[in-house]
C-alpha cells in the first residue's frame, strides 16, 4: 500500500487481526461500480438515441448515407483526441473531478442537440459530446485499479463496461418509443440531457479516488481492496517512476490492435445495427426498439458472462493472461462464425438471434478493462487506458464511415457484414500478439 493510504487506515482505529476476523465489511466499492455503471447505462443511451432517432431525422434533414456516417462518426473524433490527456488528467486530478465534470458536460451537449437546425450543427453537437464524454472509461479503469484488489478486477471491469450493451438494449427501446409516442426526437434528446446532469452531482457526493477517505468504508473493507497488492515489496515497486507509458511496447501495440478491431465490429453494430434492421431485414421503428433491445441485452449478459469467467479462473489457479488471451480469443472467433453467417440467413428472426450471439460474445471484450489495471503502474493507469481507449474510439470514427461507403458502394449490407467478421479476426490476432510476460500486480 502507499504510505498515504497506509496511513488514513491506522488513523480510522485499529487494525487487529482481530477486528479483521470479526468485522463484517462494508461494500462501499460495489456501489462506486454501481454507480459508475449505471454512468455508463446513461453515456450508451445517449449516444444510441442518435442511431434510433437517424431514420427520422435523415428524413428530415435530407442527410445521404454517407452524411449520415459522418455525423455517426463525429461523436469519435474528439472522444479519441481527448483519450490521453483525459487519461493525463485522471491521473493528476483523480476521478472523481473528472467523472463529475465529464458527465454534466454531456449532458448540456445532449441537450443542445435537440436544437440542431440541420446537419452541421448536429455533427458539432456530436463533436462535442464525444470530447465530453472522453474521459468516462478510463476513470473507471481508475478506479478498478484503486477500488479492487487484482481477484475482484474481471468483476469490476465488465460491472462498468456492461453498462454500454445494456444502455444500447435500453437506449434502443426507450428511444424509440419515446420517440413514437411524444412524436419528436428533439425532446428527447433533451429530456435524456437533464437526467444526465442530475447524475452528475450524484458522482460527486459519492465518488472518492481513496477508499481510505471514503466516510462510508470500514477497516474490513480496506482489508479486502488491500489484501493482495500492499505488502513492502510492493509498496517499493510502486514507488519507482516508470519509464514511458510503464508498458513494454509490444503488449501496447497488440492491445492497441486488439481493442480498435473489436471496438470496430461494436460500434459498427451500434451505430449501423438499427438501419440494417430497417433497410435490410424490413424492421419499423417499434421492431427496431425491440430487436436492438435483445440484441443489447445479450451483449450485456455476454459481458457480466465474461468477466466472471475470467476472476473464476484466476481463483482456480489459471494465470491472468493465459484466461485473458483464452476467453477473448474464443469471443472473437465465435463473432466472426456469427457476422460471416448472416448474409446467407434470409429469415429475419434467425437474424436478430444470431446478431444476440454475436453480441454476446462480442461484449466478452469488455474484459479488456482489465488490462490498464493489471499491466500499468499506479501512476500510469489512466494514461495506458486513455491510450487503450483511444485506439477503440479510432475504430469507432472510422467504422461509421466505411460502412456508409459500403453502402454506398454495393447497395446493400451483405459486404458490411463481411467486413464486421474480419474485423473480428483482427480482435483475434491482436489479442494473440500480446506478450505473455507483461501481467503485473498479480
Amino acid at each position: 500500500m502507499d504510505t498515504h493510504a497506509t496511513g488514513q487506515i491506522n488513523a480510522q482505529g485499529s487494525s487487529t487481526p482481530n477486528e479483521k476476523a470479526t468485522a463484517r465489511p462494508t461494500r462501499v466499492r460495489w456501489t462506486i461500480f454501481a454507480i459508475i455503471f449505471v454512468l455508463v447505462v446513461i453515456n450508451l443511451i445517449d449516444r444510441v438515441s442518435l442511431s434510433i432517432g437517424m431514420p427520422t431525422i435523415a428524413k428530415e434533414f435530407n442527410l445521404s448515407p454517407t452524411m449520415q456516417g459522418v455525423i455517426l462518426s463525429s461523436f469519435f473524433w474528439a472522444y479519441a483526441l481527448l483519450q490521453i490527456p483525459g487519461g493525463w488528467l485522471i491521473d493528476k486530478y483523480g476521478p472523481r473531478k473528472i467523472i463529475t465534470g465529464s458527465t454534466l458536460m454531456w449532458g448540456v451537449f445532449q441537450t443542445l442537440a435537440a436544437f440542431s437546425t440541420g446537419g452541421l450543427s448536429l455533427l458539432f453537437t456530436r463533436m462535442a459530446l464525444g470530447a465530453a464524454e472522453a474521459p468516462l472509461f478510463p476513470a473507471g479503469g481508475k478506479m478498478n485499479s484503486l477500488w479492487l484488489s487484482s481477484k475482484e478486477r474481471g468483476r469490476g471491469a465488465v460491472l462498468m463496461d456492461c453498462g454500454g450493451p445494456l444502455g444500447a438494449a435500453l437506449g434502443g427501446i426507450i428511444i424509440a418509443y419515446m420517440i413514437v409516442s411524444l412524436g419528436s426526437w428533439r425532446m428527447v434528446f433533451a429530456i435524456a440531457g437533464v437526467v444526465t446532469i442530475l447524475l452528475g452531482w450524484i458522482s460527486w457526493y459519492y465518488l472518492r479516488d481513496n477508499p481510505a477517505l471514503h466516510p462510508k468504508v470500514n477497516q474490513a473493507e480496506l482489508a479486502q481492496i488491500y489484501d493482495d497488492k500492499r505488502g513492502v515489496e510492493a509498496t517499493a515497486e510502486e514507488e519507482v517512476v516508470p519509464k514511458g507509458i510503464g508498458v513494454p511496447m509490444r503488449s501496447l501495440t497488440a492491445i492497441l490492435i486488439g481493442r480498435a478491431a473489436w471496438a470496430m465490429a461494436w460500434f459498427g453494430l451500434l451505430t449501423w445495427g438499427p438501419s440494417y434492421l430497417s433497410n435490410a431485414r424490413g424492421f419499423d421503428l417499434h421492431s427496431i426498439g425491440n430487436a436492438t433491445f435483445i440484441i443489447f441485452m445479450a451483449g450485456a449478459a455476454g459481458s457480466l458472462c465474461g468477466g466472471f469467467l475470467f476472476d473464476m479462473l484466476i481463483k482456480r489457479g489459471v494465470s491472468h493472461i493465459v484466461a485473458l488471451k483464452s476467453l477473448l480469443t474464443f469471443s472473437g472467433l465465435v463473432t466472426l462464425a456469427a457476422f460471416a453467417s448472416l448474409p446467407y440467413l434470409s429469415d429475419p428472426v434467425i437474424a436478430v438471434l444470431v446478431l444476440s450471439i454475436a453480441s454476446f460474445f462480442l461484449l466478452w471484450g469488455s474484459i479488456y478493462w482489465s488490462f490498464p489495471a493489471l499491466l500499468a503502474p499506479k501512476s500510469r493507469v489512466g494514461v495506458v487506458g486513455g491510450t487503450m481507449n483511444m485506439a477503440g474510439s479510432t475504430g469507432g470514427i472510422l467504422v461509421p464511415i466505411l460502412v456508409g461507403m459500403i453502402i454506398e458502394a454495393t447497395g446493400g449490407y451483405n459486404g458490411v457484414l463481411i467486413f464486421f467478421a474480419c474485423c473480428a479476426g483482427m480482435y483475434v490476432l491482436g489479442t494473440c500478439l500480446i506478450g505473455s510476460k507483461t501481467i503485473r500486480n498479480t
